[in-house]
This record gives C-alpha cells, structure tokens and sequence, in this order.
C-alpha cells in the first residue's frame, strides 16, 4: 500500500475515532505520558501489504472492530459461575457483580448439559457437582433472583438441550416483567463442536440443526439484540487441536451456521450479527494475540465475498475468550494466577470483547470466593493499572505479530478447503461447508486430527522439549495443599425432593398436552420455539422435553473407531 493510500484510511480512521464516544478516563502512562489512541507507518512512508493490517473500526478489521479500541468500551468481564442449586449460584452471582463483574456466564452440571432432570437414574451423583442443577423454569427464576434480567447481559455455555433451557431463561425473564424483545446476552448452542470435541450431545445432527434454525429464525424476529449462536473453539482447543486448529475448526463451523440461516431463507445482514465466537486463550502470548486477529480478519472476508454480507455487523467477528483450563496444573496450582493473567493479557491485546479468567483452583475443584475473587481481580488489575485499554491493537505491526498472523491465517485456510472437499462436489442440501463438516464428523476427521496433535503435544512434554513448571521442571515446591469448594451430596437430595414437589404441584394434563403439541409442531416445517416455550410455562421439565424429542428423533450414537 502506497502513502498516500495510508494517509486516506488514517484521515477515515481519524474522523470516525472523532465522532465516536470515548471513556471518560485518562488515556496517558502511568508517568503520565500522552499516548495516540492507535499507531501505524509513518507520515509518507509506504508499507507493503498493510491494506492486510489497515485501521481499527475499517475492513478487514485485523486490528479491532471499533475505531476507539478499548477506549470507548472496555472489554466485559463475564465471569463463568455454577455450581450446587440455583440459590447458591445466585449467590455467586450477586458476590461476582458486586465486585465488578460486567455480565454473567452460566455453568450448568452434567445432567442439565445431557438434557436428563435431577431425579433421572443417570444423574445420580452428579447433580451440582461441574456447574448449576436447571430443571425447570422455577429453578431459572431462583437463579436469577433479585437480578434484572433485562438489565445484564448474560451467557449460557449449553449446547445439546440448549433450546428448551433458552425457553426457560425466556419464561424466568418473563415473570420478572421484562419486555423480551430488549433482552440482550448469548446461548451457546454450538451443536457442531459437541461432535468435534465435547461429546454432550442429544440427537443426529439433522434434528439439532433443525432445533438451531428454528431459534435463529425466532431471535432474528423476536429477540434481535439477543446472540442464538456463541460458536466455540474453547472446546476443541481444550480437546487437544493446536491454535490453527481451533481457529478453522471454529470459523468453519461458523461458515456452516450461515449456510443454515441461509437455506432458511434468512438475510445474512439481519442474523450473521447474531452469531458470535468463543475462544479458548493459551499460554503461548504471540501465537494467541496473533489467532485471534486472523479470526477477525478470515471472518469478514469470507462474510464478504463468500456469504455476501454488505452490512458492517454483518462482517464483525465478535468474541468472547475464556482462558485455558487445560494450562492449569494440580501441581503448584498457585503459579496458575501467573499463567491466567499471561492469557488474559494475549486475550486482550487480541481484541476480546469480554473475558473469563479461570481460577487458581479449577484443575481441582470448582472455584471457591477466594479464588474465584482473584481471578476477577486479575481482569481488573489489567484494566485499571496497566495501559493496555490505551491504544488500540498496540502490537500491531510488529514484524513477530504481522508475520505469525499471517502464518495461522494461511494454515486456517488450507484446512477450510480440505474441510470442503470432504463434502464432496454433489449438491450440498444446507451448504457445501456444513457438508464437509458432517462427513468429518462421520468419519471421525476431526477427532483424529485433534488427537493427533494432542499426542504430539504429550509426547514433547515426555521427553522435555515443552515445559511446564512444577510438573516437568521446577518441581520442588514449599506451597501447601489448597482448601478446595466441595459440593454436598445434601444438594443433590434437596434438588431432588424440590423437583418432586413441583411435579406434584402442576397441572399434569396441561403438561402432557403442551409436550404433545411441541412433538407435532416438530413434525412439520413450523417454528417449535413458541410451543416449547409453553411446554415450559406449563412447568415441564428439561428431562420431560427432551425425552420427548429422543422419543420422535432418536438418540446419536458416535461410531466406535479404533
């Protein structure tokens, strides 16, 4: 890119950073020295390729989606919290956004994310134990209590029944009084990584991406500010994928969510804003800064010139970053505060639009006050005392960055086109990306790429050519053993007899005739939101809705591979 072709997008960059609202703050170093809210190349100097790196808030949006950066809005700290029932997570959540917090992000346990109630036989021992029991709307509205719904913005990490416990969340929002059109937050949802990665699946694929387009097409509608689709690399990442990996695994799962609103005659314009990202942040600081400014920048060229958004929404790769559980250690688990706020910090200098920081004690238990307190403060420490929400995309332009930016971009891209092939060159009923990535999912592409390079990871930690202290070196310690949040069998009793009370409180008949209704809507091509909605407002259960739709759809099986 010539001078002159850089001095237009910085005078463009300019009057749009000009008519922004910015904080009220003081955006100088800690000696008190101004600093530019954005840097590039010298005043008549010309830089190869830099129509690639450009200006924040301009396409292709490596360097941020907002002129101001961080200077406008800061990122929203979203703490991920659940655990026990409903009034103990509550209490959590009360304790996280006093101190702070900026939005919530909810953790449900095993059987709630199976779609299996607390009294099912499969839950036993399970109930409360990895995140919140959620049976019912009831539960919904107990762990909402006393916080308005309709005021903060709030993200549910579920995927399989996903659907039917959203219907919940709109029923708890519902008798606090909010009008559900303004409501603002993100679901998970992401059927596709489930597959790919987690395994907490329901159904066959098909009926999921049914169950997806219908809430797409509802959200659109009905709930525009709300997020139906929070499409997660975490998972995949945590899974074992390397950075390349989990970004193309990701983006392509994205490609194929827009090629479902696509083939239900959505515009892309309208729901491609609703769909937003949710990465995993790792160890290694340069290679994760530079993942996710490639995922910005593939997201809205591929938007672009393959889906044909026109809108700047459209375009926006916005994400949410939690970072690596998998980083943090048994052993020594204080040095995790160290490696949590080295990935905060990549996630950061990345451009994440809100961050979870994981807990000194999360590879043990679940977090207790005390460490779930420092890793909220460990956000804060970098929002308020380091700098960094001073200038936008301040690594931008190194010659490291630019390069491995690049490098993950190229490598994402290469995976994109083998991922289509695999769907082969016939008519593709949904899209040609959706295609691939449900014959890798049958054939098991994914997975053995993922532990392919999984073992490749392991086998560099056996023989010590990567390092992790205090497991492989570093490994004499005088810390002493944690005080760890353990969850009483007493929680999963009182669930339990809860649950049973409601039952026997409920109208049965109107229960039973609001499931009926629900199964015979998914029968035809009509939207089956508002029925399950009544099926919830009737005080369904989770297990009761999604044992009726394994009764009519079935229940996936993954193929047995050896």
């Amino acid at each position: 890119m010539n001078a002159d072709e850089i001095a237009a997008g910085r005078a463009r960059w300019q009057a749009r950073y000009d008519a922004a609202r910015k904080r009220d703050a003081d955006f100088t170093t800690l000696s008190g020295m101004p600093v530019d809210p954005v840097y590039g190349p010298p005043e008549g100097v010309a830089h190869p390729g830099f129509e690639r790196i450009g200006w924040p808030g301009e396409y292709p949006y490596t360097r941020g989606l907002h002129p101001t950066g961080y200077r406008g809005r800061t990122w929203t700290i979203r703490q991920f919290a659940g655990f026990g029932n409903a009034q103990q997570t509550n209490e959590r959540y009360k304790m996280i956004l006093g101190a702070g917090g900026g939005g919530l992000s909810v953790a449900f346990d095993m059987p709630t994310l199976m779609g299996r109630d607390s009294d099912d036989p499969q839950a036993l021992g399970e109930v409360g134990h990895c995140g919140v029991a959620i049976d019912t709307a009831a539960d919904m509205e107990a762990l909402f209590e006393g916080i308005d719904l309709a005021g903060v913005t709030t993200s549910m990490t579920i995927s399989g029944p996903a659907v039917p416990v959203f219907c919940m969340y709109l029923v708890a929002a519902e008798r606090q009084g909010a009008d559900l059109s303004t409501l603002d937050g993100t679901l998970q949802t992401d059927i596709f990584k489930e597959y790919i990665a987690q395994k907490e699946w329901l159904f066959d694929p098909e009926p999921h991406l049914r169950l997806i387009g219908d809430l797409m097409e509802y959200c659109a509608r009905e709930i525009p500010r709300y997020k139906p689709l929070s499409v997660s690399g975490y998972h995949i990442r945590e899974a074992g994928s390397t950075a390349a990996q989990e970004l193309a695994y990701t983006l392509a799962d994205g490609f194929g969510y827009v090629e479902l609103g696509l083939s239900r005659g959505l515009d892309v314009n309208v729901f491609a804003p609703g769909l937003s990202f949710f990465f995993d942040s790792h160890v290694d600081f340069f290679e994760e800064i530079a993942k996710f400014r490639a995922a910005r920048r593939i997201w809205a060229r591929w938007l672009r010139d393959v889906y044909g958004a026109t809108s700047e929404k459209a375009l926006w790769l916005r994400f949410h970053t939690q970072t690596a559980g998998v980083s943090l250690t048994a052993q020594q688990p204080v040095n995790n505060v160290v490696r949590t706020a080295v990935e905060a910090l990549a996630a950061v200098l990345g451009g994440t639009n809100s961050l979870h920081t994981n807990a000194l004690d999360e590879t043990l238990a679940l977090p207790t006050d005390e460490s779930a307190e420092i890793a909220l403060r460990t956000q804060q420490v970098l929002m308020e005392e380091t700098g960094v929400t001073n200038v936008a995309d301040p690594l931008g332009g190194s010659w490291y960055v630019e390069a491995l930016t690049d490098k993950i971009e190229a490598e994402a891209e290469e995976i994109f086109a083998r991922i289509r092939q695999l769907g082969g060159e016939g008519p593709h009923q949904i899209g040609p990306m959706t295609s691939g990535i449900l014959r890798g999912i049958e054939d098991g592409w994914f997975t053995g790429h993922i532990a392919e390079s999984a073992f490749v990871y392991q086998q560099a930690l056996e023989k010590g050519d990567k390092k992790i202290v205090g497991v492989n070196c570093h490994t004499g310690t005088v810390t002493k053993d944690l005080e760890i949040l353990r969850i009483s069998h007493e929680v999963e009793l009182e669930q339990r007899r809860v649950l049973a009370e409601r039952k026997a409180g409920r109208d049965e008949a109107a229960v039973k005739a609001a499931i009926e209704r629900m199964v015979t809507v998914g029968r035809t091509d009509g939207n089956m939101i508002p029925a399950m909605l009544d099926a919830v407002r009737a005080e369904a259960t989770l297990g009761e809705i999604c044992d009726a739709l394994r009764a009519e759809w079935g229940i996936y099986r993954e193929p047995a591979r050896f």
